[in-house]
Parts: structure tokens; sequence; C-alpha cells
């Protein structure tokens, strides 16, 4: 096996929000136009039009990616700005309802509305979608199968989405519910080879139930298009800065897995129920919570396993990848609570989820604008 190039790229889905109102508003296809001119193809519409999405050139590091998400997030503002709107990042929107969202009148998401009915129209949800580079096929199903594991500890990190159509829904990431609708989305099985995994998308194309393998929405996927693992379980993230964290985990975990490899040794995988109990927790308490430390076989706290996660798993490709500074913000993520907590704070102290939306957008331009 060759070793992983460990290149970053970053996806992130962004609300388009009347500032007037708070509410979500549709307007991707006059921003699109002026978007293409600026970005050329690192922005794009999305299922919804009150949804726009952007994507990282090829990174090396995360700090090139955090240069990258600062000129992304600034030249979308500037283009919704140019319009009398702003941009927030948050797995929901505290409050605008999705039966009221347009759906962007384009080939590719009026098929997916065909296909998939109301669960398209509900799919009004935000992600964090991060790729690492992994070109060996062999070497990229074993870090899937292992990668797996660690997913829900950093979705716990992440966590944005508490509310839903102006409720408090008591979970810290609702996202993570309304996407489990979707077909052939969760933690993935474990597979026994890249030829497995091929085996089983070239049956679905052949069986009529997908176009290509870019249909399958699991949390943690080989990506069908580009040489990468694509870690799609996290909420989008409210501040670059976690945004660029959890890049910087995912990075970190791959290269541990890889020194592993490389050394005849690996990490046990365990099985997808276990892993999705553990996701279930994560979506439910998020950082508050317990998550099953499956080699112990107990319940241990979130903010133990990501101590525990940074300072023995990956404490010694840190240095070497040169990204301790970044995965430590995870450390600030811990003192401070994710955006999920700090979103449920100000809601608390106001009863307004009109206060939540403006700390959103607030929060999405720091060190941006």
């Amino acid at each position: 096996m060759n070793a992983p190039s460990l290149t970053i790229g970053i996806e992130e889905e962004y609300q388009i929000i009347d500032p007037a109102t708070g509410e979500l508003r549709s307007y991707i296809t006059q921003i699109l136009d002026e978007g293409k001119l600026l970005l050329k193809e690192q922005v794009k519409a999305e299922l919804h039009q009150s949804m726009v999405e952007v994507g990282t050139e090829i990174c090396r590091t995360p700090a090139e990616a955090r240069q990258e998400l600062v000129k992304l997030r600034r030249a979308v503002s500037e283009l919704a700005g140019r319009h009398g709107l702003v941009i927030a990042a948050a797995g929901t929107h505290p409050f605008s309802s999705w039966e009221k969202q347009e759906i962007t009148p384009f080939e590719r998401y009026l098929g997916v509305k065909q296909d998939m009915a109301d669960l398209a129209q509900q799919l009004l949800i935000f992600g964090t979608h991060v790729h690492v580079g992994i070109e060996d096929r062999e070497f990229l199903i074993d870090a899937m199968n292992v990668a797996r594991y660690f997913a829900p500890h950093v979705l716990c990190l992440s966590t944005s989405s508490p509310f839903w159509i102006g409720r408090n829904t008591g979970l810290k990431s609702y996202r993570s519910i309304i996407f489990r609708h979707f077909p052939r989305s969760g933690i993935p099985r474990r597979f026994g080879s890249w030829a497995e995994y091929e085996g089983m998308v070239e049956a679905m194309v052949k069986t009529r139930c997908i176009p290509d393998g870019t249909k399958i929405w699991y949390d943690v996927r080989p990506n069908w298009r580009y040489p990468t693992l694509e870690f799609r379980i996290c909420d989008v993230c409210t501040r670059v800065d976690e945004a660029v964290c959890i890049a910087a985990l995912f990075q970190a975990i791959i290269a541990k897995l890889w020194k592993l490899r490389r050394d005849n040794l690996t990490f046990r995988p365990y099985p997808t129920e276990l892993i999705e109990e553990n996701k279930w927790r994560a979506v439910r308490y998020g950082l508050d919570g317990k998550l099953l430390d499956l080699g112990k076989e107990k319940e241990v706290p979130v903010r133990d396993l990501v101590h525990e996660l940074i300072d023995w798993f990956l404490r010694d490709v840190l240095d070497e990848l040169g990204t301790r500074a970044e995965v430590e913000y995870a450390y600030k993520i811990l003192e401070g609570g994710s955006s999920a907590d700090r979103q449920l704070r100000t809601f608390g102290q106001t009863g307004d989820c009109r206060a939540v939306v403006e700390q959103l957008v607030a929060e999405t331009r720091e060190g941006v604008v």
C-alpha cells in the first residue's frame, strides 16, 4: 500500500437569511450567477434555494483550508450583502419551516425531489463535509472501517442544530435525525475490501437503485469522484475555527491509522450497531453526554473521550503534521460548548429564536468579515 497524501477539502452549506425577518430566503439562483464569476466552481446551489454550498480547493494543511474558508465565507457574505441578505452556518434554521422553502429548479434537484418525495422537501439541513486524500483504495476501505468509530466523537464537537421549526427539540443535532430518513445513510457497515464496496455500488446501479456511487450517503464514505474518504457526519460549523478543527481531527485520525497499518498494526473495528448507539448519544446529548468506550465496554463522558483521543491516540502524529494548534482548538469547544450549546444558552436567556439567528450570523462572520 502507498502512503496517503492526506490532502484536505472542506464543503460547507450556509443558510441565506433575510436580516429584517430572520427567516430563510430563497435566493440562490440570483447569488449563483454572480458567484460563478467571482469564485468559479467553488460556490454551488443546493437542493433548497435558501442554501448555498461552497467547497475549498485541495489543501495540504488545515492552515491552507482556513485561508480557503475565510475567503469563501467572506465572498459569499459579500454576494449576499449586495442583495440585502446575510448568511449563517448552523445545522438547522432555528424557526423557518421546510414546507415553505423552494426547491432549486435544476434537473439534479428536481430529480431528487421526484425520487424522495416529501423527504427531499424536508431536507432543510446544513452540513460540513471533510475530504481526506487516500489514493490507495484498499487502505481507504481499511480507514473507513476504523474511522467510523471516531465519527460520533467529532460530531459532538460540531453539533449546531438544536432547533426545528421554532421548537427546542432537546437534541443537539436534529439535522442528523432529518438526514437519517434518507436511504443509504448513517454509519456504514464494515467492508472487507474495495472490491466488496464497488460490487455493492455496481449491483445498486444495475438494479436502478442509484445512478452512481454519489447517491451513497453514508456518514463516512469513499467519494465516488475523487480519491478521498469523505466524512459527512458533522453539522455545519458556525465558527470557521470549529470547521478547521474538525478537518484537522479527521486528517490526524487518518494519519494515525496509516501509521498503524504501515507498522502492521490496526485499531479494532467495532460492530455498526454499537457505533450507531454512540451516534445517537452524540445527537441527543452532544458534549454533555457519555459515549460507549467499546474497548473497555463502559460509558465515559464525551469530554474525557475527546481528551483521550487527542492526548493519547493522536499525540504522536500532531507534531509530524504540524496541526497541534488546530486540533487542540477542540479544548476551547469543550470549555465553551458547541454551537448548539451556545444557541441554547442564548435562547434560555432571551426566549427568542430571532436572537439565536442574530447570534449565528455574528459567529459565522467571526474572523471572516
